[in-house]
């Protein structure tokens, strides 16, 4: 019998193995998902807790709800994947052998990483909301502050949900104007970006909308060292910025079985063909999802529409053809701006974000780089498609590469 294995049961990885489950025969394939976690997480559900709007409930589910009868499920952390051999080593002792692999081990936080972040304000005045257990500490402190100066810093490049800091400040603003304190409140956005977004057009109507609501950015701002005592973020060319709470995306790195497994960069992101998913070192590795070193956000979408490139390119892999599916880098991201409102991004590896309608000129029903009602509701609607479509590898009815239909070019 043949052997699939799949390491990483996140979105990514579940989606991929409810797609191959459905097309691969179970009297010839064998088909194995290894993760070292019995839950799972809605991530983008995190972004709300800090604000009450979700609860620990709301973002939780077991796996065993998500994979499909017969597949052969296996609960341990992950040593090393050898490609020359064909083997995965499991830190229990097991020994996998697969004949195809597709890495999902997806991206990890690394407080770590920042000299002084993990100090004697971790959970007390810095929090990161990427991380269940961070989100649940920010939403109690949120409970008791009475203001100051509260900043959101990005320090490296890149991170999972891009557009998730920009949430935050805004969903900020409203909780603090909503609480009556929102004058006691100085809102501060430093990034290393020279601006709101990487690309220009999204940078600008983001950078407006963050002015509006008297949140500063402080650009270019290359995060060194956190001073605990001084209360401080110090960037590499000396500037420092006060607060009183400090919200942080840590930096962000791939597992380290994938240093350990020689498929890496040095980020321990795997390295693949940006276009088809393929490993660069072995024709029968894939990775999906944040685990790869793909030139765009890693974010929950781009594991969506990648992996019905994925799901076609592994049939055609299997079968000996050749890999004529292409991902184009296609990311879209409902953005939260507070108040009952959202705007909407759709772009891919050549396009930046540009205004318009989605997915239907002249209907939408959702506004590109525009606030509107029907975008909130959208994001909101999302978490109920993830759990029942999404990670259940249903096809959606959008298409895995972008369209400029409806989009608006000047």
């Amino acid at each position: 019998m043949k052997k699939l294995i799949i390491l990483g049961a996140g979105t990514a990885g579940t989606m991929m193995l409810n797609k191959l489950y459905h097309e691969l025969d179970q009297n010839e394939w064998e088909l194995t998902i290894v993760d070292q976690s019995k839950e799972h997480y809605y991530q983008p559900g995190f972004l709300f807790i800090p604000f009450g709007i979700y609860k620990k409930k709301d973002v939780i589910k077991p796996k065993y709800n998500f994979f499909p009868p017969g597949v052969n499920v296996i609960f341990s952390p992950i040593d090393r994947v050898e490609g020359e051999n064909n083997k995965v080593y499991l830190e229990n002792g097991q020994t996998l052998d697969y004949d195809f692999l597709i890495i999902a081990t997806g991206t990890q936080t690394r407080p770590s990483e920042t000299p002084g972040l993990q100090d004697k304000l971790w959970y007390k005045d810095i929090f990161d909301f990427y991380t269940l257990e961070g989100a649940l500490k920010l939403h109690d402190k949120l409970k008791e502050w009475e203001g100051g100066d509260l900043i959101m810093c990005i320090p490296e490049l890149p991170y999972k949900c891009p557009v998730a800091p920009i949430e935050f400040v805004c969903l900020a603003d409203d909780y603090f104007t909503k609480a009556g304190i929102r004058d006691k409140v100085n809102i501060k956005y430093a990034t290393l970006m020279s601006g709101a977004f990487t690309k220009p057009i999204a940078s600008k109507m983001l950078g407006d909308m963050l002015a509006e609501k008297n949140i500063e950015i402080i650009p270019d701002f290359y995060l060194e060292s956190v001073d605990n005592d001084a209360k401080k973020i110090i960037s590499y060319d000396g500037r420092e910025v006060d607060f009183d709470l400090l919200t942080i995306v840590p930096v962000n790195m791939g597992s380290d079985m994938i240093a350990r497994s020689g498929l890496g960069d040095d980020m321990n992101y795997v390295k693949i063909d940006k276009q088809t998913l393929q490993s660069v070192h072995f024709d029968n590795i894939f990775a999906i999802g944040d685990a790869g070193n793909l030139p765009t956000s890693k974010a929950g979408s781009v594991a969506h529409f990648s992996g019905e490139i994925l799901f076609e390119n592994i049939l055609a892999a299997i079968d000996g053809r050749e890999l004529k599916a292409k991902f184009d880098g296609h990311a879209n991201c409902y953005i939260e701006s507070g108040k009952g409102k959202a705007t909407l991004i759709d772009f891919n590896y050549d396009t930046e974000p540009l205004p318009g309608e989605y997915p239907l000129p002249g209907i939408g029903p959702f506004s590109l780089l525009k606030e509107t009602k029907m975008n909130h509701y959208g994001k909101l609607i999302f978490r109920w498609i993830y759990w029942h479509m999404l990670l259940k590898g249903k096809e959606l009815p959008v298409e895995a590469n972008m369209s400029m239909v409806g989009k608006k070019v000047s």
